[in-house]
């Protein structure tokens, strides 16, 4: 049975704060919170006349405060209970897009609350207890209401509740091992490590304070509506903070949210959307049946058409429609668009793109719900992939249509994974991307970068294919085929291969250095531990892999040795050389929602939070702040110093022939990859099964665009031409003395 209570008239919109401090009224942390600057008023005579014969009515006049230039003649049809304030009233309308709608209050229940300048409050159902800005237009809304104990989306307690009613991010993994208390502001990074360090009670409790030191645990504070918000056509609002500038239209209800917002980062929400316990970064979208709950999405990110997101963080400018994703931290730049794809206990490490059908860490492959997948920086499935609780995949790893039965762990980046179901074998392609699809690896780095919309680069986001995680995969992943050569051919030759893996390593570089391509492609080459089976893993086109891996190592270190040596033009060329140093190198890197970091420097943070030496999320962030305007020399230093690993050589004494002999290497590998760009497209263009549905090629190229018009293609032979020069111009001051 329902329990209805009936309380005196009266009490309607007074008694808001039950247990006030000593010597403080029921409005005092509202008019904290009113920061509008309007002087208020109580009504003349006149104006109650005037607002009496207009259908309005009060429990108490002398409650109903107003500023100098109110109209009380633009207040119809309003019902007033407890202290309502209302700044000016001017005979203008408001407009916005195609709605258009008179300044004033109209047709509502209006309770407790204040008012900026000029709003247009039109046919509010029940109104209670907001602070609303300057020119807000709120136009037939049900219920718009804040509670005493309103926490606004946050994961924090209010005075006398339970630990019971406190929101947590069970982030991960569906058995709420790795749960996060969510805040207004909280980063990707920050819950990365909130979720990675579990083992670490001390860590754990710090994590908590931050938080519970950002807020305070006072009861009474209103909900707020930033100026010129507009609000039209929804349900259900309750205990949301709303920045300026936002956009609501038709939602059917929003509760315990932030939804931050200004007139540089607008937000928007649209139709159907049901959002409950949740924050709203800066200049996102939400539109058209949106259920989301218990949820932070970072800023410029989008949930559309019908997308579900359950206990997830959805990271900056990524973009999820139509499907379901539950349990998940999800890094920048993540795509995620088809109705029947489904991602669940995942940790997605940015720049990934989930096809239609991928069935990403469904627990019902696994014994129970405590598995979770880890899904490194650039991850791509292909169409009806799905895969099995724990799996690990390095960067930029796609996996081609099928379903893994079993769980994998791929070291080796840049690879295509495939099921070959005739010899019951897992398949795998190092260096897919750059032998085949090199357009697509290039392409989409330039994309993530063009789509970042953030005005404030407080967190550099690496979205470059060759970075300092990538390529330490890039050193690991070349050992490991090297070692699987060797075994391959001593196996070949029937000779033991229970040697030292460091030897193994050595023969392999040697054999994969002197064979031929075609003797290395006629070896079986297989590896152990990629799969968690008794059937074999496949190594393919190792020779290829291997070799591209090497140029792939050069191409990285040479790019930034040119911008080291060329930081202030190419004067005294010889003497920068000389200078070069790599011993203080950061070898060993983490991604730290979507931002690379020395992992030292991770640990030195995660020391001084343990140690009261941060004391707050603010300070936490300002380390962000600070790694991020270090990480270009970082990763330059990494960048030489793996230069010099694979080369085996000092930068710092090379010859002038040995650095003619490197420049000339590198245009060849900057001519091939720009050449690998253009063709990986071409193949598009000449596949006589994508040219059949075109009548001719005039159609093919209206519809899909000529080749040669390629804005990005021209952008990178345009580059090489450019680089040509720059090599002669180099080599040249390199003469010089």
């Amino acid at each position: 049975m329902n329990e209805i209570k009936k309380v005196a008239i009266q009490q309607l919109g007074y008694g808001f704060i039950k247990d006030l401090p000593k010597g403080k009224d029921e409005y005092y942390l509202r008019n904290q919170q009113n920061r509008s600057g309007i002087k208020y008023r109580a009504l003349t005579a006149l104006e109650i006349e005037i607002l009496v014969r207009n259908g309005n009515s009060s429990d108490d006049w002398s409650k109903l405060l107003v500023s100098n230039a109110f109209n009380p003649e633009l207040v119809k049809n309003c019902s007033f209970f407890g202290l309502v304030r209302i700044g000016n009233l001017e005979t203008t309308c408001l407009c916005f897009s195609d709605l258009t709608v008179p300044v004033g209050l109209y047709n509502s229940t209006i309770i407790s609350s204040d008012f900026g300048n000029n709003v247009a409050i039109h046919s509010v159902n029940y109104l209670s207890h907001y602070i609303i800005g300057d020119e807000v237009i709120i136009n037939n809304v049900n219920e718009l209401v804040t509670t005493n104990h309103a926490k606004f989306g946050n994961g924090i307690l209010k005075k006398g509740e339970t630990e019971s009613v406190r929101i947590w991010l069970e982030l991960c993994n569906e058995n709420t091992g790795r749960k996060v208390l969510p805040f207004n502001g909280m980063t990707t990074a920050d819950a990365y490590l909130w979720t990675r360090n579990k083992h670490d009670k001390l860590l754990q409790e710090k994590f908590i304070e931050l938080t519970e030191k950002q807020f305070d645990n006072k009861l009474g504070y209103y909900g707020k509506i930033g100026d010129r918000t507009v609000i039209k056509n929804c349900r259900i609002i309750k205990d949301t903070w709303i920045g300026s500038d936002a956009y609501l239209k038709g939602a059917n209800k929003i509760k315990n949210i932030t939804i931050n917002s200004n007139q540089v980062a607008t937000t928007q929400i649209g139709e159907g959307s049901e959002l409950v316990n949740g924050i709203i970064g800066y200049g996102c979208r939400v539109f058209y049946g949106i259920k989301a709950v218990r949820f932070i999405m970072s800023d410029y990110s989008q949930l559309k058409y019908g997308a579900r997101l359950i206990n997830s963080f959805l990271g900056q400018n990524a973009t999820i429609s139509c499907c379901e994703v539950l349990n998940s931290l999800i890094y920048p730049a993540h795509e995620q668009h088809h109705n029947n794809s489904f991602l669940c206990a995942a940790l997605l490490m940015g720049q990934s793109n989930i096809a239609a059908g991928a069935t990403l860490g469904s627990n019902h492959n696994s014994r129970g719900a405590d598995g979770e997948v880890i899904m490194g920086r650039g991850f791509w499935p292909g169409l009806c992939v799905s895969i099995k609780h724990n799996s690990i995949f390095p960067s930029f790893t796609i996996l081609n249509k099928g379903d893994y039965h079993h769980e994998l762990n791929i070291p080796i980046p840049f690879s295509l994974i495939s099921l070959d179901l005739a010899k019951d074998e897992l398949v795998v392609m190092p260096g897919y991307w750059f032998l085949y699809n090199f357009y697509a690896l290039a392409r989409n780095a330039w994309k993530y970068q063009d789509r970042d919309k953030r005005k404030n680069i407080d967190q550099y986001f690496e979205y470059d294919y060759l970075a300092p995680d990538s390529v330490n995969e890039l050193l690991k992943g070349r050992a490991i085929i090297a070692s699987a050569v060797a075994k391959a051919q001593l196996l070949k030759e029937k000779k033991s291969t229970t040697i030292d893996e460091d030897q193994l390593i050595q023969l392999g570089y040697k054999l994969l250095k002197t064979k031929t391509k075609k003797e290395i492609d006629q070896l079986d080459v297989f590896v152990d531990g990629f799969e968690n089976s008794k059937r074999k893993t496949r190594l393919i086109k190792c020779y290829d892999a291997f070799a591209i891996f090497e140029k792939m190592i050069f191409m990285y270190g040479m790019d930034q040795l040119m911008i080291k040596l060329t930081h202030n033009g190419l004067k005294n060329l010889p003497t920068k050389l000389k200078a070069i140093k790599t011993s203080g190198a950061a070898i060993e890197w983490s991604n730290i929602g979507g931002q690379l970091i020395p992992t030292k420097s991770v640990q030195t943070l995660l020391q001084h939070i343990k140690t009261d030496k941060l004391n707050s999320w603010h300070e936490v962030h300002a380390f962000y702040q600070t790694q991020t305007e270090k990480y270009l020399d970082k990763k330059n230093t990494h960048a030489l110093y793996c230069l010099e690993l694979i080369e085996g050589v000092s930068i710092s004494g090379l010859s002038n022939k040995k650095m003619n002999e490197w420049l000339d290497r590198y245009q060849a590998i900057k001519e091939e990859v720009t050449q690998k760009i253009k063709s990986s497209r071409e193949k598009d263009y000449t596949n006589p099964f994508r040219k059949m549905v075109y009548e001719n090629q005039a159609e093919m190229d209206a519809i899909v665009g000529d080749l040669k018009d390629n804005s990005f293609i021209e952008q990178q032979i345009v580059e090489q031409q450019k680089l040509n020069q720059f090599i002669i111009d180099f080599k040249q001051a390199l003469k010089a003395k």
